[in-house]
């Protein structure tokens, strides 16, 4: 052992004899375990809702969405054909989108409709798995009475179930002197889905493309938009690159999920940042007290310093015992912030303790996430604060004159 760290250790673990500086090395301790902790956790839950949010998004969205500029998109079995076989792409859907009234028993509830093919959606949406009861394929059967998918909020409020019969409101109805009459016709509820986030819960309902043609009056083998999959949602960008090339002769627009959510991910970002520098200000806090600890101990110790100085001890040496020990603090109360952080978090992830209500927040429980480079630096940084806190004690130690030390011992 090297001996600037064995005096280090020698001084960390008699401190008891001076209590008064003992327990501000507990406090300097706690300091920077509970501060880690926190982050910890709190990044977690940041990197988890983020998380969450994004594929409860691009659940119910694709990864990209082509659409046309006058609202209605044309001849689009060709565009597909030649979307398929671009590299990257595991999955595309014809959509029509609109909004209209639905009515049933329990009351009336604007709603979101989305048109879908029931066949090609589950290459591209992620419905057929949130389906809780019922079936997607209802959409593609030929009956009499055509049928929908609700969510599960837009079915407890108006008391539907399957099999009930609900009718539909659309827009585009006629018009005549007497006023505006909107064509209705009626469905039947032949699945309920649930994606955990409320807004799409209470207010999304499906039907197929050939439904909602003759609903909003769109003519055959129109539709509002092809939705796209893609196996990487971090590769849009140059994924659409692709697209803008094979669909060069068609007037469409191509967005994608990062350019539609831009500013709620950014606040999220924002946010996380934000969270970040808050809990570090614990950690700072720990560094300070661990300034306070060293300053009272080589005002304690000058003697000591002194003795080992005339003994040969370089300045050098001084220093790096007095920074060993700071160091040793700020190791200690990181290492027991991740003992005290990980499990707390993998914990809430398992069992889910805190439940968020479903009407205010976009998720029903609180998420956690533990990214390993986030993890890397919050550990780095509180090793850092706490290393940059033993540069001041550690000099002022270094810089004590043997002679003048002992002068008046």
């Amino acid at each position: 052992m090297k001996f600037e760290l064995f005096v280090a250790l020698r001084y960390l673990f008699t401190l008891r004899k001076n209590s008064f500086i003992s327990v501000i090395s507990l406090f300097a301790v706690c300091g920077v375990a509970i501060g880690v902790a926190a982050l910890i956790v709190v990044i977690g839950v940041m990197n988890g809702f983020t998380n969450d949010l994004r594929d409860k998004i691009l659940g119910v969205n694709a990864h990209i969405i082509v659409t046309a500029y006058d609202g209605t998109l044309d001849n689009y079995h060709h565009m597909v054909d030649g979307i398929e076989k671009l590299k990257g792409v595991t999955g595309v859907t014809p959509f029509i989108y609109s909004e209209v009234m639905l009515s049933a028993r329990g009351g009336v509830k604007g709603v979101v409709l989305r048109g879908l093919d029931s066949t090609s959606a589950k290459g591209a949406l992620s419905l057929p798995g949130d389906i809780v009861s019922g079936g997607v394929e209802c959409l593609s059967q030929d009956g009499k009475i055509p049928e929908i998918v609700i969510g599960n909020q837009l079915a407890k409020r108006l008391g539907l179930v399957i099999g009930d019969s609900v009718n539909l409101l659309s827009p585009t109805g006629k018009r005549s002197a007497a006023g505006f009459t909107p064509k209705v016709r009626m469905f039947k509820v032949g699945g309920v889905f649930r994606t955990g986030m409320y807004e799409y819960d209470s207010s999304l309902a499906y039907i197929s493309n050939k439904a909602a043609q003759k609903l909003l009056g769109f003519k055959r083998d129109f539709v509002s938009g092809l939705e796209i999959r893609v196996d990487d949602v971090y590769a849009v960008d140059e994924i659409g690159k692709l697209l803008k090339k094979e669909l060069s002769g068609y007037p469409v627009q191509i967005k994608n999920w990062q350019q539609m959510n831009a500013n709620l991910f950014a606040a999220l970002k924002l946010e996380k940042t934000a969270m970040f520098i808050i809990l570090a200000m614990i950690v700072l806090v720990g560094s300070f007290s661990i300034i306070t600890t060293l300053v009272m101990l080589v005002m304690q110790k000058t003697r000591d310093i002194a003795v080992l100085m005339s003994m040969g001890a370089t300045s050098g040496s001084i220093k790096r015992i007095f920074m060993w020990q700071g160091t040793l603090i700020g190791l200690i109360g990181t290492s027991l912030g991740y003992l005290i952080g990980v499990p707390v978090a993998l914990l809430l992830k398992k069992y889910q303790f805190i439940k968020l209500p479903s009407n205010v927040y976009p998720v029903d429980y609180l998420p956690i996430r533990m990214d390993p480079l986030d993890l890397t630096i919050i550990g780095v940084s509180a090793f850092l604060l706490c290393f940059l806190a033993t540069l001041y004690p550690a000099n002022q130690a270094a810089a004590l004159e043997p002679a003048k030390a002992l002068r008046y011992e």
